[in-house]
């Protein structure tokens, strides 16, 4: 992706996406669970499924350069602020077959 290059919804999605599995992924190990907590991989599912689906709707399957250099972009664009600190919410996985 050149540096002028414009970001498609979908190429931003994935970037987006991968941001907020990156986040889960720091949140999940940031802290040891409590007795109460699921474990990682468990946290992790979501956000897994969300950032696969969003790779694959965008054509960046295997393709993390990429991938890095649209993450790039979108940091250059919107840098993180204190937003970026939040845990991330979980996402909304739709299962392959059933759709609106």
């Amino acid at each position: 992706m050149s540096g002028t290059a414009v970001m498609t919804s979908r190429e931003r999605a994935a970037a987006q996406a991968y941001l907020r599995l990156l986040g889960a992924v720091r949140a999940a190990l940031a802290e040891p669970p409590g007795a109460d907590a699921p474990p990682p991989p468990v946290l992790l599912s979501a956000p897994m499924a969300e950032a696969d689906e969003a790779l694959a709707a965008a054509g960046l399957l295997g393709n993390e350069e990429t991938l890095f250099g649209l993450v790039t972009g979108l940091h250059r664009t919107n840098p993180p602020g204190p937003a970026a600190c939040r845990v991330p919410r979980p996402a909304r996985v739709t299962p392959r077959g059933a759709g609106a």
